[in-house]
Parts: structure tokens; sequence; C-alpha cells
């Protein structure tokens, strides 16, 4: 027996630093809700999770770009349905002046509706989406998934020949009211083209969208495989620490009193 050094102590002393300190990180995982406290804790998981962080954030900005593809789309094809109603009555402004029982005084005023229709249609051509041109015939690069990769997206151009030769026209007499309806019908066969070209663009995005929607949601369960704590495992695990600090603080004090017997072979 001896005293100046307490082997039983120094043992105690040490594993009850140990289980203070795992303790100490059960309380953390549980406290924070992730698994990896310190990359020495799973540093291959760490890596992967911050990969898997990157990749969902990029998936979210993706769905974003998507999304606001879909309101100009959107936006687009809610101008097409109101220039689909000018060009209908246009057509039938246009038919009306044909009337054999009509004067030119009359056409005259089909012609100043037809012309306020013309140049609606006209002012609509240069309808912006956030400050971007809804109707020229410049390709839309769509971002669609997280490595940025670009779709063109189909586009509707309201200054093409067919819709000008429609606005251009003019049914004050009856000549004219006959080449108007020509024209006219040109630009309904390609305003029809037009809003199916709309419709192909708002399907593709939708499903972009979903698939997009259904990669993070997978990204991110396989991330929280990694780094998120399992609260019930941990919990367990944290009453085990706790259990054996309280008791490793018991037998150190025991621990430490080893070396007071050796008073009893000094008296």
């Amino acid at each position: 027996m001896v005293i100046n050094t307490n082997i039983a102590a120094e043992s105690s002393a040490s594993l009850l630093a140990t289980s203070s300190a795992n303790l100490a990180k059960s309380l953390q995982r549980l406290s924070s809700g992730s698994k990896i406290i310190s990359p020495e804790d799973d540093a291959a998981g760490l890596g992967e999770s911050m990969k898997f962080d990157a990749q969902s954030t990029r998936i979210s900005a993706a769905s974003n770009n998507v999304s606001n593809a879909t309101s100009y789309t959107q936006t687009q094809d809610g101008f097409l349905q109101q220039v689909g109603n000018a060009l209908d009555r246009m057509s039938e402004l246009a038919v009306s002046a044909q009337d054999a029982t009509k004067t030119d005084t009359d056409r005259s005023l089909y012609n100043a509706e037809y012309t306020q229709l013309a140049s609606y249609i006209t002012s609509t051509a240069s309808k912006d989406f956030n400050g971007v041109s809804l109707f020229d015939s410049a390709a839309k690069a769509v971002t669609v998934d997280s490595d940025a990769t670009t779709w063109s997206m189909g586009t509707v151009n309201l200054g093409a020949a067919a819709y000008t030769g429609a606005t251009a026209s003019t049914i004050g007499t009856t000549t004219a009211a006959i080449s108007a309806l020509t024209a006219v019908q040109s630009a309904i066969n390609q305003l029809a083209s037009d809003r199916g070209t709309v419709g192909a663009n708002e399907a593709r995005l939708s499903y972009t969208n979903d698939a997009l929607t259904v990669q993070k949601t997978n990204i991110d369960a396989a991330n929280s495989q990694l780094s998120d704590v399992d609260v019930a495992t941990e919990s367990t695990n944290y009453a085990k620490l706790n259990i054996l600090v309280q008791s490793g603080t018991a037998m150190l004090a025991q621990a430490n009193t080893m070396p007071q017997s050796v008073l009893k072979l000094l008296g």
C-alpha cells in the first residue's frame, strides 16, 4: 500500500473525465439536434453532409428559377388570352364591314374600333415581366437543376409578321375589309400556335419543378441520416452516461479515501 501514488484514484479520475466529456457531447447532440458536433465525430460523414447541404441549397435556387419562369409563362398566357379576344372581335368587325348594306361612313365606325383593338395588340407586344420582354424573339435559358443546366424555353413574338399584318390593316372599305379578314385569320392561327407553345412550356416547367422537389426531399433525407441525431437513441445514451458520471464521481471519492487506511498501520 502506497501514499504518494494513488493508482485507483488516477484510474477513476481518468474514467470520470471520459464519461463527463461523453456526457457533455451527448447533451450537445440533444440540444442541437445534430449528430456531428465536431469533425472528429465523423470526418467522412461531415464531408458528405456538407456536399448534400450545398446541393440542396442549389436545388432550392433552381426550383425558385423554375417557379419564376412558370410565373413568366402564366403572365404571357394571360396577355395572349386578351389578344385572342381582340383578334376575335377584329375578325367580326372585318366581316361586318363587308356588309353590302353598309356605307363607307358605317365602315369608318367599325374601322375606329378595329384600329383601337389593333393598337392594343401592338402595345401588348412591348409588355415585360420584371424588366424582361414577354413577347420578343429572344430565347430564355431556364436553369433546371443544381448544376445550372439550362433549358431553352420556347418564345412568343407578337412582333411577328402574322400579327403586324393584322394590326396594320384597316376596314374602311369593302376591299380593305376583305384583306384585313385574311390577315386577322392568319394572326389567329399564329396565336393558336403560340398559346400551344406557352402551354408546352408550362407543362415542362411543372414536371421540372416536381422533379426538383422530389430530388431535394431525397437529398435532405440522405443528409438527415448522416447528420441528424436520433433523439430516442441519444436520450438512452445520455441516461447511461449520466449514471456513469454519478457512479464515477462516487468511486473517485472512495479511491481518494483509500490512502487514509495507511494511518491504521501507523497507529
